[in-house]
């Protein structure tokens, strides 16, 4: 399981991208990887087809591990914790104590 959801933001904190910010695209919890913004961008070659005729070069985001994010909650990178709260289990902001969602 992973404390990270679609539409969190968070920071690289390992690899080449360390240090940069974005949002969540897709959560793989499968494979625990995760496709963030801006973030791990791969050149791929597109054969041409009805969606792009002219085919070319394209940059795309490429997954990153889980484990190298970090949720950022009111501009501070923080850990995840989970808790009880009104009968229902939510995200806990471990450097404030916030419920996060």
């Amino acid at each position: 399981m992973l404390k990270i959801k679609k539409g969190d933001t968070v920071q690289v904190i390992a690899g080449k991208d360390n240090g940069k910010q974005g949002k969540v695209v897709s959560v793989d919890l499968k494979t625990r990887r995760v496709i963030v913004e801006g973030v791990n961008m791969v050149t791929r070659h597109s054969k041409p087809s009805q969606a792009n005729p002219n085919g070319g070069i394209v940059q795309k985001e490429a997954p990153i591990d889980g484990s190298n994010v970090m949720l950022v909650y009111k501009g501070k990178l923080t850990r995840v914790g989970f808790g009880m709260k009104d009968g229902k289990k939510v995200r806990i902001a471990k450097a404030t104590g916030d419920v996060i969602d």
